[in-house]
Formats: structure tokens, C-alpha cells, sequence
């Protein structure tokens, strides 16, 4: 009986590739509703981890209709998917400001906006808002707890009145990104993740007071999203788990999402009697988490010596057991700069190669 990443055309894939199971991410979609009760509006998945209009419009035909992006790409990537609201998580500064304004032109059937934190990017955005009779939709930033980005709550009125001094800006709501909870412990990951809240929630509560429209609250990665999707009154946004990975396989254990992208990888060398090398480099596989960065999931008793761009050297019990071309898979601990490694995955469906998806998520540029 074949395990469920097995692909029986195996050879009509050269290594190193990235394969994706598109009934394992359907299987992870029915997942994430069920945490928030089926309420797809209290759902605005980052798209940061997939970079794919199949994976996006997948969401979509689930019911899922707003998304967040850290790109102007990532965001022209949706508005192709035909996604009805997405929030850039990024503040542009720059040229990105008039791409930004670019963007929001030629896609009017999407609902657009952009995270702010600071009185500068609210007055150039609002001038070249302006000039180009535009409203355009905001949400503050606010740091709460990361030290990344966003700002403090003592800023909050002054970033309030700078806004009022621009019809061209329309405040949305608040944003606030925990990523520096990530505890295994699920208990200091609760109470670490009520401490953000409150500090969102507390700007959120000044700003709801001033503003006549419906305010919305966006919070949270994945390691957090256990804890906010009990809260009824905000809008949760993890990314990762429509592939999910080993790292939070690991740190997340209650979050029973299902492996959704493998990566194949071949033998290239047998050095030894108890060491081989394989083409899976940190050009193949993110490089961000310390070794071994993968597990493999048809081979035990590996051991990863070292890795180097192109190859990946692996301690073995007996390397008589393997040969040249002989097929790994293996999950990385970090999927989505490992996405961002592949201008196309392989789609396997029914243990087979069916296809291929292109990665435009990936390109800092698409038309805009």
C-alpha cells in the first residue's frame, strides 16, 4: 500500500522539487473553519505561505474572501484569483507608494488596504491619495509585543488626528502581527497571546470610540491562532497551515493540520558505508531554521552532517541500502520561504503527477 506522498511517475519530476496534494489542502481549509465555527468572515489567511492563484482560489471557493499579503505581488496575486478584500501587512514607503495607488486602480473589484504606524506614511499617503481622487483604506499598525513593526499605544491619538486631517484615507481597523509568540507550551502561548490582545484591543477601543464605522481587529499568525479564534471579536490570520510543516508539527501540537507540500530529493553520491549525499542544498529547502531543516518521511535513521548549496550530506546505518536516484520525501521545518525557493510545484493528485502550479507570489513584480 503506497503512503500518501508516494508519486508513481516519480520520473517525470526532476529533484529537487516541491510537491503539493491539493485533497490534503482542502482537507486543511475544512480544518482552519471549523476552529472559528464555519464563520469564514472571521478568517483572513496570509497568503505569504502558498504564493499561488490555485491555492487562493481554493480559499475562495470555500467561502473564504478576505486575505492578507506582505507583497505588492502577493496582492496583485490575489486581485488575479478574484479575491474580494486583501490587507498588505507592509507599509509602503517609496516607490511603493505609487505602486500601491497603481495596484488599487487597475483592480477595482477588490477591496484594498495597507498597514500604517506612523504619522510620515499617513501624510504621503494621504497627499498621493489625493491627487488622484482617491479613499483610500488603512488599518494602524500596532506593536504588540514583537518589536517589528507598529506603533505604541500612546501614539494612537496622535496617529488618529494626523488620519482626520485626510478625507483620502478611510480607517479600516487595527492590525497587530504576535509572531514572537511561539512557546510550545500551549498554556505561556495563551497567556502570551492575551496580552497581545489587550494591547490591540485596547487601541482598538480608542479608535472604535472616535470613528463612526464599524472598526475591524486583525491579529495573530499561527502559533497564536488557537487562542484567537475563541475571540469572537477578531479577524485571524495564520498562512502556513494550507501546507503546514515540521517546525510547527512540532511547536503546535494541537493544531491538527495535515502535511499539504513534500519535498522530493535524490541520492547524488554514496560516499560511504554510512554516509550519502542528496541534491536538497539550502537552495531547495529554507535555510532559516537551524539543521537537519527537514524530516524525512520514507527513510529513518538519517542524520544531516552538513548541507551546502547544492547538497545535503546525510549520515546513514547502512548505505548499501540506498542507490543512485533513489527517491526522498521529506517536510521542511520552514515551508514558506521554502515556497519561496520554487517558480513551480508539482501537483499530485491520486499518487500522481497531474501537473504543474506556478509560484507568481514568489517575483517581487508581476505587472505592477
Amino acid at each position: 500500500m503506497k503512503h500518501w506522498y508516494e508519486v508513481t511517475n516519480v520520473d517525470s519530476i526532476d529533484s529537487p522539487a516541491l510537491l503539493v496534494y491539493p485533497e490534503r489542502i482542502k482537507e486543511n481549509i475544512q480544518i482552519i473553519k471549523s476552529f472559528v465555527g464555519e464563520q469564514c468572515n472571521r478568517l483572513r489567511p496570509h497568503v505569504k505561505t502558498n504564493k499561488m492563484v490555485e491555492v487562493c482560489k481554493m480559499m475562495i471557493e470555500e467561502g473564504i474572501q478576505q486575505f492578507k499579503c506582505s507583497t505588492i505581488a502577493e496582492a496583485e496575486m490575489l486581485a488575479l484569483s478574484n479575491a474580494r478584500d486583501v490587507l498588505m501587512a507592509y507599509q509602503p514607503v517609496g516607490p511603493k507608494v505609487d505602486r500601491w495607488i497603481q495596484l488599487i486602480e487597475a483592480y477595482p473589484n477588490t477591496n484594498f488596504a495597507c498597514i500604517l504606524d506612523n504619522v510620515s506614511s499617513i501624510e504621503v499617503l494621504g497627499r498621493h491619495a489625493a491627487k488622484k481622487g482617491l479613499r483610500l483604506n488603512v488599518f494602524l499598525d500596532i506593536d504588540v509585543g514583537m518589536g517589528r513593526t507598529g506603533a505604541s499605544i500612546s501614539e494612537v491619538p496622535h496617529l488618529w488626528n494626523s488620519l482626520c486631517g485626510y478625507d483620502s484615507l478611510v480607517l479600516k481597523g487595527v492590525h497587530g502581527y504576535d509572531g514572537h509568540i511561539s512557546n510550545p507550551d500551549q498554556d505561556i502561548r495563551l497567556q502570551e497571546s492575551e496580552l497581545s490582545y489587550k494591547i490591540l484591543k485596547e487601541a482598538f477601543d480608542y479608535l472604535q470610540l472616535k470613528n463612526p464605522n464599524i472598526l475591524e481587529i486583525v491579529i495573530g499568525g499561527s502559533p497564536s491562532f488557537s487562542s484567537h479564534a475563541t475571540r469572537s471579536d477578531v479577524v485571524c490570520s495564520p498562512g502556513t497551515f494550507v501546507f503546514w510543516d515540521w517546525g510547527y508539527r512540532q511547536r503546535i501540537a494541537e493544531q491538527p493540520f495535515l502535511y499539504a507540500a513534500v519535498l522530493l530529493t535524490r541520492v547524488i553520491s554514496i560516499i560511504s558505508p554510512t554516509r550519502i549525499c542528496v541534491d536538497l542544498g539550502y537552495k531547495a529547502v529554507a535555510s532559516d531554521p537551524p539543521l537537519p531543516r527537514v524530516q524525512f518521511l520514507n527513510a529513518s535513521g538519517l542524520e544531516v552532517i552538513f548541507q551546502s548549496e547544492e547538497h545535503l550530506v546525510l549520515s546513514v546505518d547502512d548505505s548499501s541500502r540506498y542507490s543512485l536516484g533513489t527517491v526522498l520525501y521529506a517536510v521542511p521545518t520552514h515551508i514558506c520561504p521554502t515556497v519561496n525557493l520554487y517558480n513551480s510545484v508539482s501537483v499530485i493528485q491520486e499518487y500522481h503527477n497531474k501537473t504543474t502550479w506556478q509560484v507568481i507570489g514568489r517575483n517581487r513584480k508581476l505587472n505592477i
